[in-house]
C-alpha cells in the first residue's frame, strides 16, 4: 500500500512539474511576443544612396514609433516624440549614460511646468544615422528607461509618415 501511496504521490508531482515547466515556457514565449509588440524596431535598418541615408521605423500596435539606438555608445530604447523640443532622458538612464547635469531649466510638459537639467549628448544615432552634439534634457520625473527622441534631433532630418512607417532621412 505505501508503494501505491508513493507511486500516486510521485505522478502528482511529475504532473505539476510538467505544468510549471510548460507555464515557464509560455511566459517566456509571451514576454518576448509582447516586447516585440511594444518595440518593432529593435534592429533598424538603414538604406543608404548617394543622395541619403533612410531608416524606416514601424508603428507599434499603441500607435508609437519605437525603436532602439546609441546615445554617446550606449544602446538606449527611444520613442519618437515630434512634440519634444528636445530629447528627453529618465535621470535613471542619464546616470548609466554618464550624463553631467547643467544649469535647471523649467519647461511645460503636458502635466505641467517642472524643472529638468540641461545637457549635450555627444553622440546620437538611430540605425546609421548619427548626429554630434545634440542638446538633451535630464528628465528626474520620467519614470521607465524610454527617452523620447525631440526635436533637438529630429529638426535635422527629414521624416514622413507612410502608411504604418516613420521614414527617416539624413541628406
Amino acid at each position: 500500500m505505501n508503494e501505491d501511496n508513493f507511486q500516486k504521490r510521485l505522478g502528482r508531482g511529475m504532473t505539476v512539474l510538467g505544468w510549471i515547466v510548460v507555464l515557464g515556457i509560455l511566459s517566456v514565449y509571451f514576454g518576448r511576443y509582447l516586447d516585440q509588440q511594444n518595440n518593432p524596431n529593435k534592429t533598424l535598418s538603414t538604406t543608404q544612396t548617394d543622395d541619403y541615408k533612410q531608416v524606416p521605423l514601424q508603428r507599434n500596435r499603441y500607435g508609437h514609433y519605437v525603436a532602439n539606438g546609441m546615445i554617446n555608445s550606449t544602446e538606449v530604447v527611444f520613442i519618437v516624440d515630434t512634440g519634444a523640443t528636445d530629447i528627453s532622458i529618465p535621470e535613471k538612464v542619464a546616470q548609466k549614460l554618464r550624463l553631467k547635469p547643467r544649469i535647471k531649466i523649467p519647461v511645460d510638459t503636458a502635466n505641467g511646468q517642472i524643472d529638468v537639467y540641461a545637457t549635450t549628448l555627444d553622440r546620437v544615432s538611430l540605425g546609421e544615422i548619427e548626429l554630434h552634439n545634440i542638446r538633451a534634457n535630464i528628465n528626474p520625473f520620467m519614470e521607465g528607461e524610454e527617452v523620447l527622441l525631440g526635436m533637438s534631433f529630429l529638426r535635422h532630418l527629414d521624416f514622413s509618415q507612410e502608411g504604418e512607417q516613420l521614414l527617416i532621412r539624413q541628406y
